[in-house]
């Protein structure tokens, strides 16, 4: 097909678009990749593809034949909704690059509450000279709740730092080095026995509020969170008050029920908690294209729609 036959594909984005439009208009030259704002009313009629950003939902209304839709980031839970509705294939991305950016986050992370730093800060603020003992590697659990894509690389990268290493999912899964875990007793066992817990779970009905008081509960006492998976995993009042009580060491949170993270929020000023502001992994635009682009073409050569999200899951 020329590009002057091929309808436009749009790009929908909360977010400043520029950046994208040219990383895939690099790799994309033979198609008209446009900003959705940019689209006529005459041609929304002719889209066939959305690439979507962290995208408002109801924009995708603009383009009434849409045959998929492909995100240009991991997360897809604000979508799923809508597409199931209109029965239109959502395709999440898989990125390797993505999957070794968040391995290398939870790996830092992790050193970050294992050699105390936290309490560190805190004594320099004090300043206060106070040595603490060191356990290696080797002797600390770290637990990892999901293991897809970004779960698998995370705890690969935990394993072969040192560090003992268990993986819960829905699912079975199988991992070397690491041991597995699944239902709700292996939940249970997983968070149990862990220093440090580390959510990489997608946000679904069924991991809504997941970390909830209960479940905080099974947390040894003085062990650590670290959230790079949605805000709405945790029930953030019932984490507040297991840091407060100080049965909790510490929270590292990358991600919140509302983003940004509103300035008259507890978690900015408090002592038991790192905010970060959504950046354990951010998406490569240029690998992202070419992942992208690689899909494109596949459909246009062949009609074949990539892996698509089971909207019935929410991933």
């Amino acid at each position: 097909m020329s590009t002057a036959l091929k309808p436009p594909i749009a790009f929908v984005s909360r977010h400043d678009s520029a950046a994208w439009l040219l990383a895939l208009g690099k790799v994309l030259p033979g198609e008209c990749v446009l900003d959705e704002i940019e689209v006529s009313a005459e041609e929304a009629l002719a889209v066939e593809i959305a690439l979507v950003a962290d995208p408002d939902p109801a924009r995708l209304a603009r383009f009434p034949n849409l045959r998929w839709v492909q995100s240009v980031w991991a997360g897809v839970e604000r979508l799923v909704p809508l597409v199931a509705e209109r029965n239109v294939p959502l395709v999440r991305l898989v990125d390797p690059t993505l999957a070794n950016t968040m391995a290398e986050a939870v790996l830092a992370w992790t050193l970050y509450l294992h050699r105390d730093m936290p309490l560190y800060a805190q004594q320099q603020r004090q300043r206060v000279w106070l040595p603490h003992a060191y356990a290696p590697a080797g002797e600390l659990t770290v637990c990892i709740l999901g293991l897809g894509e970004l779960g698998r690389a995370a705890a690969t990268r935990l394993a072969a730092a040192g560090y003992r290493v268990t993986g819960w999912s829905h699912s079975v899964k199988t991992l070397a080095g690491v041991t597995c875990l699944t239902g709700e007793s292996g939940l249970r066992e997983a968070i149990t026995n862990a220093r440090i817990v580390v959510l990489l779970l997608p946000l679904t009905a069924q991991t809504h509020h997941l970390i909830n008081a209960e479940r905080l509960g099974w947390m040894r006492n003085g062990a650590d969170l670290i959230n790079f998976a949605r805000g709405g995993v945790v029930d953030t009042e019932a984490l507040v008050v297991a840091l407060d009580e100080e049965r909790l060491g510490h929270a590292v949170l990358d991600v919140f029920d509302e983003e940004p993270l509103p300035a008259e929020s507890p978690l900015w000023n408090h002592q038991r908690v790192t905010v970060l502001p959504h950046i354990s992994a951010p998406t490569d635009r240029e690998s992202a294209a070419q992942i992208v682009a690689s899909n494109i073409r596949q459909f246009r050569a062949s009609g074949m729609i990539p892996t698509l999200v089971d909207t019935a899951r929410g991933y």
